[in-house]
């Protein structure tokens, strides 16, 4: 039988080659030192995000044979497609059904507090309604 030849796992020879470990940094130019402004103008911006406005969370039961519904109310501003896209959030995170009739947001169950997390997320004001 032939000999196997061992690995060495001592960290002794290193099994690739680096094509880079032959480079210095001789004969460069040296790096351009920044000033405070260029520093300044180069940071990202800590935009602090504006509030779209107040919108009311209410628990309805009434009138819907006996099921409780979290039904949001109050967006001024944003258009269909977008009410949508939260209703789709607060269904998926809640884990229950849910629709967009006449304006109002409607989620099936007593969802208030989900729903006022993921309001909050999106910079609305959720604001906890009689109901």
């Amino acid at each position: 039988m032939s000999s196997q030849q061992r690995i060495p796992t001592d960290g002794g020879h290193p099994l690739s080659h680096s094509p880079f470990a032959a480079l210095s940094s001789e004969g460069l130019p040296p790096a351009p030192e920044a000033s405070a402004a260029e520093v300044a103008a180069c940071a990202i911006p800590v935009v602090k995000k504006k509030s779209r406005g107040r919108v009311d969370i209410i628990r309805q039961k009434a009138g819907r044979g006996g099921k409780t519904v979290t039904v949001v109310t109050g967006f001024v501003g944003i258009g269909l497609p977008e009410k949508e896209q939260l209703a789709k959030a607060m269904q998926k995170s809640c884990g229950t059904g849910g629709t967009v009739k006449e304006g109002r947001i409607e989620i099936q169950g007593d969802q208030r507090e989900v729903v006022a997390r993921i309001l909050a997320e999106a910079n609305f004001k959720p604001v906890f309604a009689g109901g």
